[in-house]
């Protein structure tokens, strides 16, 4: 027995070792310390602030005295959020819709052909797509502003082709959706990018060697393959695009509005406003959560459950 023993400790495999054990364990805490500072940070400037504006929500007026309310559990806020602004909310889905799918018509081809056709061109294409980020949101719909005003190049060709019923773009929905494209392109062209610039080309060159025409290796090989930069576009697109009240500030006028903007005046330019504002992007939030969702699992990837 001594014997065996002595080999097993000659070995370094004996069963009192306790080193495997102890790296084991190590091993298995290294990830959650990992995460500790992301959740934290997650804990503290997401997950409180949420509640408080849960809070917030359900307060209630004091009768007599506006902009003073106190807690309570009043849920006539969001009743009144989904009756008495529920245009502003179709409105907001309708165009984030809209652009979302306007970006798409125009990203699509763009991102196919920087990862395919561009060459050297690649790296100049894809800084002109980011080049739009160095300059402020506000700034950019300002200039957008002034490029589709009434005396700009836009406005007056279609009004010399006559082809513009209203005479002006500006303060309409058609501004508004074009804005927002136009802010959210980017965030569209990057993940289609990035999915069809790491298929594999061998898989592609194959729809032609088994006499597919360019339209069917398209649909069936190579957009099923970009489905996972597709479903990413379209969510960095669509979530921004829906909460968002500077495009229809800027660019629309009051028939226009949208939720976005009804939340920023209960917010600051209502007296009192508080708890119906909280209604609002709370009422959003999970809206936009839930058709999240359904997207997903209608539509998602294994990449992306």
């Amino acid at each position: 027995m001594s014997a065996l023993a002595h080999v097993g400790q000659a070995g370094g495999g004996g069963p009192t070792d306790p080193a495997p054990a102890q790296e084991r364990a190590g091993r298995s805490w290294l990830p959650y310390l990992l995460l500790l500072p992301g959740a934290l940070w997650l804990f503290v400037f997401f997950v409180i602030p949420l509640l408080q504006l849960f809070t917030v929500s359900l307060q209630s007026q004091f009768p007599g005295y506006p902009g003073y309310y106190y807690r309570d559990v009043n849920f006539s806020n969001y009743l009144r959020a989904l009756t008495d602004f529920a245009p502003q909310f179709g409105r907001s889905l309708l165009f984030a819709g809209l652009a979302t799918f306007f970006a798409f018509c125009l990203a699509y081809p763009l991102a196919y052909a920087m990862a395919f056709k561009a060459g050297r061109w690649r790296n100049v294409m894809l800084i002109a797509v980011i080049a739009p980020f160095f300059t402020s949101f506000i700034l950019r719909t300002v200039a957008w502003r002034q490029i589709l005003a009434d005396e700009g190049p836009v406005a007056s060709t279609l009004n010399a082709l006559h082809l513009l019923p209203g005479g002006h773009i500006t303060e309409t929905w058609a501004a508004v959706v074009a804005g927002l494209t136009y802010n959210f392109l980017p965030f569209m062209v990057l993940p289609i990018y990035a999915s069809l610039e790491r298929a594999d080309h061998r898989v592609i060159e194959a729809g032609g060697d088994l006499y597919a025409n360019g339209f069917t290796t398209f649909r069936t090989v190579t957009l099923p393959m970009s489905m996972p930069g597709v479903i990413a576009g379209t969510l960095l697109t669509f979530i921004p695009a829906a909460g968002d009240y500077v495009n229809a500030d800027l660019l629309g006028a009051d028939n226009t509005k949208m939720v976005g903007n009804v939340i920023e005046s209960q917010f600051f330019r209502v007296l009192g406003g508080f708890p119906v504002a909280a209604a609002l992007s709370f009422t959003l939030m999970a809206l936009i959560l839930a058709m999240v969702f359904v997207y997903v699992r209608r539509f998602g990837t294994e990449e992306l459950l």
